[in-house]
This record gives C-alpha cells, structure tokens and sequence, in this order.
C-alpha cells in the first residue's frame, strides 16, 4: 500500500468518528510555534564571553557548537529545512549582534543591535518573540537582578527590560507578528532566607517600572514565568509559582507564562492550562521536559507532552496559548537535539486535533464514563502515523526517521569544522 492510500484509509476511519484530518493538516500549517535560539550555542549568546550564571547551566560538550551568528543562524535554517510546521524565531537579549568594535550593556541596548536577527526572520517570514536576559552578567548581585536590596542595580536591570519592551515592539512592527516578551529571573537564595517579602515587594515594583515603559499592547505581549529554583538558588526564588500568577491576574494585560520544568515533580502543565484559560484570554507555555527537576532535556513525543498539546486543543485555545519550545541539551548533536523537539510538539499537536473532543466531552457531560473509556483507549491504536506522514508530505519533510541522514551529513561537513 502506497503512502497515499494509507493516509486515504486513515482520512476514512478517522471520519468515521468526526475528525476531518485534511481540515486538521491545513489548520496546523498555520499554528506558529517559537523555536528557541539558545539550544544552538549552549545559552551563551554575543555579549559575554564567560560562563552560565544566575541559576541555570548545560551539560555536556558535544562538538560543533554554534559560536557565531553567521553559525547559529545556519543552524537553525537547517533545523527549519528538517521540520513541518510554521516557525518563530525566540531570542533571548544576550543575542545582539554588534558591529566590530561596537558594544551596548543590557540597560543600553537598541533595536539596531537586532537589525540582523529581524533581517533573517522576514526573509523567512516568521515572527520573533524575545526575552530580556537576567543572567550571566557582572551586574548580578548576591543572586539578585530586579529584586536586589541595592536601588543601583535594580535601575541597571528595570532599564534592561524597558530597553527589550522598546526592541519587542520594533520586532512586531517590522515582522507584522506580535511579539511575546517573557520576564523571567533566576533571583533567590542558596540557603533559607530571612525575609521572603521583601525581595518579591522589590521584584513587583522593579516588574511595574519595566511595563510602565510605554508600547502597544496589541503588538507586544509582556509575561512573567515562574521558577521553583536554580543552580544555587535551591532554597528560595523571587518569582515563584503563586508570585507571577498573582502578578499576571492583577496587571491588566500582562501574561502568565508556565515553563513545565519549573513546578514541583508531582505537578504538570498540562491540568494548568484548562485552569488558567478560565480566567486569562491568552497565556504562554516554554515546552521542555524536566526529568527530576527543571533539567531542559529535548522534547519528546511523551505522555505530558501530549497531554499539555490535548488541553490546548480540546479547549480550542490554540488561538489563546502562545507556545514555545525552551531546552538546551549540550550532550548530544545540538542541530538534532532541535529538531527532535520542534517535531514532537508538531506531533503532539496533529495527535490532539486528531482527536473526537467533542465526542469524548459529550460522553463526559452525559455521564457514559463507560464508552468514555472505551473510546479513548482505542483512539490510541488509530492510524496517526499515516495523518504524520500526509502532513509531512504536504510541508516537504521527511516523515520517518530518514532526515536524520541530513543532520549527520550536517556534522560532517560544517559542524565537525568547529574547533
């Protein structure tokens, strides 16, 4: 049987139960997702030199990292010639690029040290969301960004973030995409603290400072993330879970951004999502999988992965929920560990709007816990594969496993040639 006639079977059963799988294949062509510019050059960025501080590190050193612009920028094109789906580019700030002989700290930073990222986001038609970067800088002290004690180093750190709500804006003027702005710091403490209130008063009022700046809210969309802990920040952060969701439902028009490796072990995303939709008209997800703890590891095609994809589609919010995609694995081909994460998420999504939701949910109201069961469980075995490869087909990448014969082309040529 042909690839055409298996998807032609499939599109048939998958009818049969209310799922229109071209319908499915056309809207999930134009559903963006934002693959992160961090996974190619281990967070590093090209404005310092030095290693990972303020509460986050990589593991590993596998070969071929990214150490230029030039670099990280064919990277990532080989990433997008490896994957289906529509794309944003998400930058952090440490990713300005400078002229020769030219330099800006953070709190002084342009939209023209950008000029080049957003040069390369048209010529490929996508949009960028951005992040300001509270770590790895001389100016962190004692842990502490925007919830310092000392007034000088927050004012360095609150002009930092109103110089990225400024760049943000130039970035959805000159792509036509809003752009999605995440606050998010590493600040707390290695060991229990004396006062707990104190540092998140400072952190609120440093994060009012920065939205204060003025911008157009329909074309910026600023949000604040949450974090159990850090590399040595274990006893305490600033901006936990309860601090930014409170935040975020009082500050009109500010988002809640949850990253599903920075909650408690037994806690998931995935039951959030429906949670949060009922008060939020928007909100944002950093996709990633934590093993253990907030560990980054590359996206799997795995059970919260696809729960987390089933809650945005069941709730038809995928209109409402801003996603990204947010890990940096040095272990392992960097070019790969992308790829691998940007087309699990695409599958997770296709296999939840491949789903009956109106169905199972009807079942649900109706009280048929029953066929419920029985319908979800044989929902599992129904032939996704062959809806995979149609969407696949129909993008112009591989279905199977055969794009990875590009990648180790990729290191043989290019990335083996980076010493």
């Amino acid at each position: 049987m042909t690839s055409a006639e298996r998807y032609a079977s499939a599109k048939e059963q998958y009818a049969a139960v209310g799922v229109d799988t071209d319908a499915v294949i056309a809207k999930l062509k134009e559903i963006p997702v934002s693959l992160h510019c961090w996974q190619g050059d281990d967070v590093i960025g090209f404005d310092h030199d030095g290693p990972l501080t303020g509460g986050i590190q990589t593991t590993g050193d596998y070969p071929g990292k990214a150490r230029t612009p030039e670099e990280l920028m064919a990277d990532f094109d080989k990433v997008i010639s490896l994957t289906p789906g529509k794309k944003k580019l998400n930058l952090h700030a440490s990713y300005a690029i400078f002229e020769p002989g030219e330099f800006a700290d953070r709190d002084k930073l342009e939209p023209k040290h950008f000029a080049k990222w957003v040069a390369f986001a048209k010529e490929r038609n996508m949009g960028i969301d951005f992040n300001p970067t509270f770590f790895s800088h001389p100016n962190i002290k004692d842990g502490m960004t925007l919830s310092s004690p000392d007034g000088e180093v927050r004012k360095f750190w609150i002009n930092h973030g109103r110089a990225c709500i400024r760049i943000s804006e130039y970035f959805a003027k000159e792509t036509g995409v809003p752009c999605v702005m995440n606050i998010w710091t590493g600040d707390g403490f290695k060991d229990i603290p004396a006062d707990r209130m104190g540092p998140r008063m400072r952190y609120k009022d440093s994060i009012e400072q920065i939205l204060a700046e003025p911008f157009d809210r329909k074309l910026v969309k600023p949000c604040v993330e949450s974090k159990v802990f850090g590399i040595g920040v274990e006893a305490f952060t600033a901006g936990s879970a309860e601090f930014t969701l409170s935040f975020a439902a009082t500050h009109e028009g500010c988002l809640p951004l949850m990253d599903n490796g920075h909650y408690h072990p037994t806690e998931v995303v995935s039951d959030k999502i429906p949670a949060l939709l009922c008060f939020f008209p928007e909100l944002a997800l950093h996709i990633t999988r934590p093993i253990r703890w907030d560990s980054d590891h590359v996206v799997l095609y795995d059970d919260e992965t696809r729960e987390m994809a089933k809650e945005i589609v069941r709730n038809d919010a995928l209109d409402r929920v801003y996603m990204a995609l947010d890990y940096f694995d040095a272990s392992i081909n960097r070019v790969s560990a992308w790829t691998v994460g940007f087309r699990s998420w695409q599958k997770a999504l296709l296999c939840a709007m491949c789903t009956p939701n109106a169905e199972l949910k009807k079942l649900q109201d109706e009280g048929n816990f029953t066929k419920l069961m029985v319908m979800q469980e044989e929902i599992k075995t129904y032939p996704f594969g062959d809806v995979w490869a149609e969407y696949c087909r129909q993008c112009g990448v591989a279905a199977d496993q055969s794009w990875f014969a590009e990648i180790e082309k990729y290191e043989r040529e290019v990335l083996s040639n980076r010493k």
